[in-house]
């Protein structure tokens, strides 16, 4: 049996409602769990990338990529592992002011995560921390530790891959001189 791993796609397609829906239903389909995702508009104009994370089996990452990349208005779909990207995300805490305000250590952690102060009232504190899923995951563990956590989000990982080529840039470009010389 084939061991399951992390996996990152980078998905580029046209910007047209519904593509969202037919990418996660390839994903439920194979009962494969999206960990996370992250939607925005790419470099190129009337282009979206995905960053979608999950963790399968390599049999069905194949897979998958095979039925993303036949969707009509999908540009291209590739799957990458942590050495082939590099990757961030961000979180944002809301903090118990009273509570952090006691505890000896605030500022040290804080520094020693990079951290950002968004907003200070007398009731609570936002932190944001841009970085790895570990890091995220370190602070908060920190933070719970002295129970002052009120809210906490995180975003879904974005990613560029680690290639000096943008792969859809030149796929772009051989399919605008096809469309070029068929007219």
């Amino acid at each position: 049996m084939e061991d399951n791993r992390l996996y990152t796609l980078i998905i580029h397609s046209e910007n047209i409602s519904g593509i969202l829906n037919q990418i996660a239903s390839v994903f439920t389909r194979l009962q494969v769990n999206i960990e996370s995702l992250n939607v925005s508009a790419s470099s190129m104009k009337n282009v979206h990338k995905f960053t979608v994370t999950c963790n399968t089996s390599s049999r069905n990452m194949d897979k998958i990529l095979k039925q993303i990349n036949k969707k009509l208005d999908v540009i291209n779909a590739s799957c990458y592992t942590d050495d082939e990207i590099f990757q961030s995300e961000i979180a944002m805490f809301k903090i118990s002011t009273d509570e952090f305000q006691n505890w000896d250590d605030t500022s040290r952690v804080l520094r020693g995560y990079n951290t950002h102060i968004v907003e200070i009232t007398p009731e609570y504190l936002v932190v944001e921390l841009a970085g790895s899923g570990d890091a995220i995951n370190s602070l908060y563990q920190e933070l719970d530790k002295i129970h002052c956590v009120r809210q906490f989000v995180r975003s879904g990982k974005v990613a560029v891959t680690a290639s000096t080529l943008e792969q859809v840039s030149d796929l772009l470009s051989k399919r605008k001189a096809r469309y070029t010389n068929n007219k």
